[in-house]
């Protein structure tokens, strides 16, 4: 018996928000095998038909979509409801429901989401920013950043940098050997901006540099994978967050997500103080 499940994808737009969500849900459960076929930009009957024809012909599919046309998402459950695929809509019921909450009529427009609005270009200067922001670089204008991060090697500033830049918060991330390492400017202004700490335990630490290491192929500096001095680095960071008040992550089991989403807090804390 075959147990890996067809799992299809269709989006009318570039299929991100479908990708989140059954991210979200596969991590519910612990057996679950499945392949995935993903289908963007799906904005005519021609399409829908091509892609539910395939699936009629394979075992354990089941239908993801993000279509906003009400037309088109009933085209879609009727060819999947006369194949007997289950087909689930993961915004249906919350666009006809805020329509009433909200008391307006959706507009019903694919890639809503991904407008060249204000907010847009907003997002695109903050990965911008981000990137000239990275590892120490620019720290001249650090006062321009909505949220700064610090903290010992492998501790995840860059991804985590990057993902809030996504979020439209530009971030600096500075990387951390001693309190020398942090620059004259927030040690004058230590609340020049949102300035959060990033901590983890050495012994994992230690695994991430030894695996960076092998992965560039090249020889291990003594103190950089030297378990004693991991753990003097990150004690004295924690002494450097705790001299300026500064919050700390630890993210020794965190996802770069979860440790975002703990900054993005932060930061709002940090906004509504400020005004």
């Amino acid at each position: 018996m075959n147990n890996t499940y067809q799992i299809y994808l269709i989006s009318d737009s570039t299929g991100e928000t479908l990708d989140r969500i059954f991210l979200a849900l596969k991590a519910q459960f612990k057996n679950f095998n499945y392949k995935i076929h993903s289908y963007s930009f799906i904005r005519t009957q021609n399409q829908i038909s091509k892609i539910v024809d395939i699936l009629n012909n394979q075992t354990n599919s089941i239908i993801l979509y993000t279509i906003v046309d009400v037309d088109l998402a009933n085209f879609l459950l009727k060819k999947s409801e006369r194949y007997k695929i289950p087909c689930f809509s993961v915004l249906g019921d919350l666009i006809i429901n805020f329509s009433k909450i909200l008391n307006q009529k959706a507009t019903h427009v694919p890639s809503g989401q991904h407008t060249l609005n204000e907010e847009y270009y907003d997002r695109i200067d903050a990965i911008q920013f981000t990137m000239n922001h990275d590892d120490g670089n620019s720290i001249n204008d650090l006062e321009k950043s909505d949220v700064i991060l610090l903290g010992v090697s492998r501790t995840s500033k860059t991804p985590t940098s990057i993902y809030l830049a996504n979020r439209g918060l530009k971030t600096s991330n500075i990387p951390l050997v001693n309190e020398n390492s942090v620059p004259e400017l927030l040690k004058k202004k230590p609340k020049i901006s949102c300035v959060v700490g990033l901590t983890t335990e050495p012994a994992r630490l230690l695994d991430l540099r030894k695996n960076r290491m092998n992965s560039l192929k090249e020889s291990e500096p003594i103190d950089y994978t030297n378990l004693e001095t991991i753990s003097q680095e990150v004690e004295k960071a924690k002494q450097t967050f705790k001299k300026y008040n500064w919050p700390v992550i630890d993210v020794t089991r965190k996802s770069v997500e979860e440790t975002a989403a703990s900054i993005i807090k932060i930061h709002e804390i940090y906004k509504n103080n400020e005004q």
